[in-house]
């Protein structure tokens, strides 16, 4: 069926022209894919072998660094998917999986950054308390029960990622078939507001209230120097509240944004398919950048933690010193 530009076309129908994506989306992925597994394989080399006691903090990240490795690892399968123009090689239950593993460890990644941004505001803003609430052990259980909400809220995307034969291809739905998107749309939404509105919007608070407490002690120390471990703490939340905000404001929120109406749009029987058609490809744009948190998590992880910039500069060390004698 070739769709017109006009009202009487169903939107769930409409053809558009893409071909863009075929490059832009294999070459992004796999740009994320080489720079993000190198960065996130780094990350838990240091975390499992180079770090000795686990903080909070350290569990957090371990966690965070999970998900982005597990995420980066089903690019390859959908970079080869696109690049060889939507032609699925595999079976409907990798199709699943695939999708499944892609969104179970964004939202992962969603969550535990809003774990860490908790995590740094209790410690910043309630130093007294964080003793008592602030543990590896609780850090543990906290991670266990984000990632079982994870699994159990993107278990619906094994029931909605379906395959079919169209024209000469085989199609391996991002959302889900024609018949199943209003449902598919009703999902998405309260994923939506769930596992990004929600995190974000408890980014944003405990962030602010982060900057407006350091700004305080700042104000209050005023012409004095403060001792160094003082400066460093707050440089490192400084440079925490930074790149958290960063990954938020850059890689999810406009991944969402043109998404959320990406998909009310394609609802709404009355849009022409010239109007989908620009949504879509704000969408299709905006995708690579929610790939690209991957690649900034592990930048989060070495910039804001001494304990670990020390461990890296003494293997480094030890390592010339070898190669020297």
């Amino acid at each position: 069926m070739v769709a017109l530009d006009n009202a009487t076309v169903d939107p769930l129908y409409c053809k558009f022209k893409e071909d863009f994506k075929y490059i832009l989306l294999p070459v992004s992925y796999a740009l994320v894919f080489v720079f993000g597994l190198a960065l996130n394989g780094l990350a838990l080399y240091v975390i499992v072998f180079r770090t000795k006691a686990w903080k909070p903090s350290t569990v957090y990240m371990f966690n965070l660094t999970m998900c982005d490795t597990l995420y980066i690892l089903t690019l390859p399968f959908l970079i080869y998917y696109y690049a060889d123009e939507n032609d699925w090689p595999f079976s409907e239950p990798f199709c699943k999986i695939i999708r499944f593993l892609f969104y179970a460890n964004l939202y992962g990644s969603i969550l535990f950054l809003c774990c860490i941004s908790l995590h740094r505001f209790i410690g910043v803003c309630y130093p007294v308390r964080s003793l008592y609430w602030l543990s590896a052990r609780r850090a543990k259980f906290i991670s266990v029960a984000v990632w079982a909400v994870v699994l159990s809220c993107q278990s619906p995307v094994l029931y909605f990622s379906r395959i079919r034969d169209k024209n000469s291809s085989r199609i391996c739905y991002d959302t889900t078939s024609p018949e199943l998107f209003d449902d598919f749309l009703v999902y998405s939404s309260v994923i939506s507001v769930l596992m990004f509105a929600l995190p974000f919007m408890i980014v944003m608070v405990c962030n602010g209230l982060m900057v407006r407490k350091l700004l305080e002690v700042s104000w209050r120390s005023g012409a004095k120097r403060g001792n160094l471990s003082a400066r460093q703490s707050r440089q490192k939340s400084v440079k925490m509240i930074i790149i958290v905000l960063a990954t938020f404001m850059l890689c999810f929120l406009p991944f969402h944004l043109t998404r959320s109406l990406y998909y009310s749009f394609r609802y709404i029987r009355q849009i022409t398919c010239g109007m989908l058609e620009a949504i879509n490809v704000a969408y299709k744009v905006t995708r690579p950048l929610a790939s690209a948190n991957s690649c900034l998590d592990p930048i989060l992880y070495f910039l804001a933690g001494q304990d670990i910039r020390s461990n890296l500069t003494k293997k480094c060390r030890t390592a010339n010193q070898k190669l020297g004698t």
